[in-house]
């Protein structure tokens, strides 16, 4: 049911269940003294409140406009001790970054368009660059190169907002809000850059947290679209993390980690139901997400900074790498029809493919099942909720 432990369980096995259930043993008497989040707010207790000349600093600070896109580079070694860059990615190299005495190997496979096929420890990911989706029926967009690395990307759209992007070096999102015409600022995403010992981004910095010990019904943690047709998506969608949110994480560091993931709440949308091989949605499914793209927009007006992300699986026929690329394109396009059909603003969304990675039906023969798109609002662990 977790995606944490599937995740676990595909590297450990048995060995690896027999430890989890040790461990949420161990911590039974503990959690149970502690209540579970109500609010969002109540979920990000132990955050420290950020000043909002911090957050508007990245907005207001003066850039150097550049001449042409930026291409960031792929996380390679990294000194821990001082943060600095001492060798990066290239295709074909392996490069080794030291971790905690660990090594974690990181190959640049293949690019394909706007996807970069990395094999981290043996494990594929893959990093898609949303900004063509981001950028589709904009008037203009421009980039500007701002101290410490960074480089800031304004999109202005066609009634007048802007959506700005603060970006590290590697391209991982720092900050993103969008700008209405009348300057009314809706903050998305806030992530401070990492201090001088935070491993880089692209491990995936769940392992660090005990396992997840589920404490409230499943029905109230996983929505199957296609079984509970009638159910109050809304109320679902607002409800806080099921546990406490430890600090704001980046974007990529929730995508790349399951545990975090595992915080918020989903709902599978198993009435999209793609071709083998496909990731078209056929119209006639495209009607069955309107119940859920109504509620995402009902919380959309409450609080127009809302993330929710998108996430993209397929079933375990197939080569693993082909099933990854296959995978994010299925999440890209149920972003984009949310978009178009029903007119959630793209920056609102955010798309990762898992391949095979996490079946909901432990099988390795074709189903139906496993070839689906869930949706999770993860707004409470990519920005202060304080700001807005």
């Amino acid at each position: 049911m977790l995606d944490s432990d599937k995740d676990a369980d595909n590297s450990g096995g048995q060995t690896a269940r027999d430890e989890r259930k040790k461990l949420r043993e161990a911590q039974r008497a503990e959690q149970e003294s502690v209540a579970a989040p109500t609010t969002d707010a109540d979920s990000q207790a132990a955050i420290a409140i950020v000043e909002p000349a911090t957050i508007q600093a990245g907005i207001t600070e003066e850039g150097q406009k550049l001449d042409a896109v930026p291409v960031f580079v792929t996380p390679g070694v990294t000194n821990i001790e001082n943060n600095t860059i001492i060798n990066n990615v290239t295709n074909n190299t392996v490069n080794n970054t030291v971790i905690n005495n660990n090594i974690t190997n990181v190959v640049v496979q293949q690019q394909i368009d706007n996807r970069t096929i990395l094999n981290v420890d043996n494990q594929i990911i893959i990093r898609n660059d949303d900004r063509p989706r981001l950028r589709r029926d904009s008037e203009e967009s421009y980039y500007e190169e701002l101290s410490r690395g960074r480089v800031r990307e304004t999109i202005v759209r066609p009634n007048g907002s802007r959506l700005v992007t603060v970006y590290d070096r590697y391209g991982d999102i720092i900050q993103r809000s969008r700008i209405d015409r009348d300057g009314e600022e809706y903050l998305m995403v806030y992530a401070p850059e990492p201090e001088a010992d935070r491993p880089p981004r692209i491990r995936d910095i769940g392992y660090e947290l005990p396992p997840m010990r589920l404490r409230i019904p499943v029905r109230d943690y996983i929505i199957d679209t296609s079984s509970e047709p009638d159910r109050d998506y809304y109320d679902f969608l607002a409800e806080p993390p099921v546990e406490q949110v430890e600090r704001v994480y980046s974007i990529d560091e929730v995508k790349y980690s399951a545990r975090l993931r595992d915080k918020v709440r989903r709902i599978d949308l198993d009435t999209i139901t793609f071709a083998t091989g496909s990731a078209e949605v056929p119209l006639a499914q495209a009607k069955t997400l309107r119940k859920v793209a109504n509620a995402i927009s009902e919380v959309l007006k409450k609080d127009q900074g809302e993330t929710f992300l998108i996430e993209g699986h397929t079933d375990a026929v197939g080569k693993d790498q082909p099933n990854l690329v296959l995978s994010d394109q299925r999440a890209e396009s149920v972003a984009e029809l949310l978009t178009d059909v029903y007119g959630i603003p793209p920056e609102n969304l955010v798309t990762q493919g898992y391949g095979e990675r996490f079946l909901k039906v432990k099988t390795q023969v074709a189903e139906q099942q496993n070839r689906r798109v869930t949706i999770r609002r993860v707004t409470p662990l990519v920005r202060p909720v304080a700001q807005k």
